[in-house]
């Protein structure tokens, strides 16, 4: 069972997501909030596998409610919703260690697809949203130096890092190099460590960084 807590403060848009999560038996939304506080409470008192949370809330936002929960509890797996492709908040959202980003207009099987992958243990750049925002940060990326202090990545390391930029599962990327899921797992362990990151967004940030997506 995958325990959700919602934070929206459109109450159809929470009963809407509610009612697309409830055909699923294996998630249950646990608890419902109107704002960023709220939201904080129920985390804390609930315990969810997930958050699921609206980026723009009064009194408290979803960027900002992430920021804080971030300092309370840094491993709490939390996914941000948006009506809106701002690529700033998107950038926000990733730096501050979101698992996910989808859109309002996502359809039920993206919901609970990206839900699951979230529950175990993935990091999404969500499809539609990150090829946008991967391309638009590609170009930023070169007014960046090159950064120093990282040890260079090889040919294949560079492949499979621009795979994962794109949204890519290992299982995906080993199908499109032609090599095996172990080979990419060990890659992207590799890639992680020399450039200095935890995750493969903080990776994808990274290579945007020093230029080589």
């Amino acid at each position: 069972m995958i325990r959700i807590v919602l934070a929206d403060d459109h109450v159809l848009i929470r009963a809407g997501l509610r009612r697309l999560l409830e055909f699923t038996p294996e998630l249950h939304v646990v608890g419902e909030a109107a704002d960023g506080h709220e939201a904080l409470r129920l985390v804390a008192g609930l315990d969810p596998d997930i958050v699921l949370m609206d980026v723009r809330m009064p009194r408290l936002g979803g960027l900002e409610a992430l920021r804080m929960l971030r300092h309370m509890d840094p491993e709490r797996q939390v996914v941000l919703i948006s009506a809106f492709d701002d690529d700033s908040v998107i950038r926000e959202a990733l730096r501050l260690g979101a698992r996910g980003f989808l859109r309002k207009d996502v359809t039920r099987d993206q919901l609970v697809g990206a839900l699951h992958r979230v529950a175990a243990g993935e990091i999404l750049p969500p499809p539609g949203i990150s090829e946008h925002v991967i391309s638009r940060f590609s170009e930023l990326s070169r007014d960046f130096p090159h950064a120093v202090g990282h040890e260079e990545l090889t040919r294949r390391e560079l492949a499979v890092l621009r795979l994962i930029a794109r949204g890519l599962s290992n299982r995906e990327i080993a199908e499109a190099l032609g090599t095996a899921e172990g080979t990419v797992k060990n890659h992207t362990s590799h890639i992680l460590s020399k450039l200095g990151v935890r995750d493969r967004i903080q990776a994808i940030l990274r290579g945007m960084e020093i230029g080589c997506l």
